[in-house]
């Protein structure tokens, strides 16, 4: 599939969730009275922090392996990711029988090593940033002959990552607007051509950290920008760089991007875990943050899911701390 092919037509996502849905759980859609209260919209929660690896980005693997010729399939795959595409990537490789090469950065948390090593991928520990990982993996593509898995600019995966849009569209067939956090895009691309498919009147609105505006950066341009700056240090939201698929998505199907602090971000964190008892990861609670900080321009009582994308904290960082 290219850039030609989009919007991806229902058929496409229809046929992903024949391959994803299989070996994922149909995570739940959860009511919060408190945020409803405090937002004025009937809000629910995608709670992706219950799916296999802790985060939606096994979807997209899943989709995109069946896809691999035999060829491709035999040679194995190869990615870059210090984090939830990594365990994805693992785990649906080791699913269908493909060997995984996972690319980490020198500095990855240990217990994210230790997870993807656990879902039987080799891990390669090369650098000190994603870049310098990633130019590790190209290296291996023309070394060894893997297939090489984008985290997020790539249709296939994207296609994959939409089947989370289906399930909301067919869970809560009233949803009027859906909250996504955008890091490179893959996410918010699927959900937004997948719920737009089954139903186009539900808006779609992306937010991401204001030290990492890529993607609205790039919708103001025209085009796509690299970042001169980066001032995030949440993962799934930290990116120079967007996609150019995505960028491309996005600019067609998404209504609005709004951003915030990666402060109000942690603070949404905090609200989550207090008010929902549920953990969730940076990324994850972005939607949330933007809901409590008045962004999600709504009618009131609108009907709105926040997609929770990932529930992967770096508990070693809570080690030492005193609880009740």
């Amino acid at each position: 599939m290219t850039v030609a092919a989009l919007p991806l037509g229902l058929d496409v996502f229809e046929a992903a969730s024949r391959h994803v849905w299989p070996h994922t759980h149909r995570t739940p859609l959860l009511s919060s009275r408190m945020l409803s209260e405090r937002t004025g919209h009937d809000v629910r929660l995608k709670a992706e922090m219950f799916q296999r690896t802790g985060s939606y980005k096994i979807r997209g693997p899943l989709h995109k392996f069946v896809l691999l010729s035999d060829d491709e399939r035999r040679r194995g795959v190869v990615c870059s990711s210090a984090g939830n595409h990594a365990q994805g990537v693992a785990l649906a490789a080791r699913i269908h029988g493909i060997n995984a090469v996972v690319v980490m950065a020198e500095n990855a948390t240990p217990s994210k090593v230790a997870a993807t090593r656990g879902y039987g991928a080799e891990v390669v520990l090369h650098g000190t940033i994603w870049d310098e990982a990633n130019d590790k993996a190209k290296e291996l593509v023309r070394d060894r002959g893997l297939t090489y898995v984008h985290p997020f600019d790539d249709l296939q995966l994207i296609a994959g990552q939409g089947t989370l849009g289906l399930e909301v569209v067919e869970d809560w067939p009233d949803v009027d607007a859906m909250v996504v956090p955008i890091g490179g895009g893959g996410l918010i691309s699927g959900v937004a051509m997948a719920v737009k498919a089954l139903k186009p009147s539900v808006k779609v609105i992306g937010v991401e950290s204001s030290g990492a505006p890529g993607m609205r950066d790039s919708v103001l341009a025209g085009g796509v920008v690299t970042l001169d700056r980066v001032d995030c240090i949440i993962d799934g939201l930290r990116v120079k760089r967007v996609g150019e698929t995505t960028f491309e998505v996005v600019r067609r199907m998404v209504d609005h991007i709004v951003t915030l602090p990666d402060e109000k971000i942690f603070e949404a964190m905090l609200w989550v875990m207090a008010h929902a008892k549920l953990v969730v990861e940076g990324a994850a609670a972005a939607p949330v943050a933007a809901l409590l900080e008045g962004l999600i321009d709504l009618p009131a009582g609108s009907r709105v899911v926040c997609v929770l994308s990932g529930g992967n904290v770096n508990l070693d960082q809570l080690r030492g701390l005193k609880w009740n």
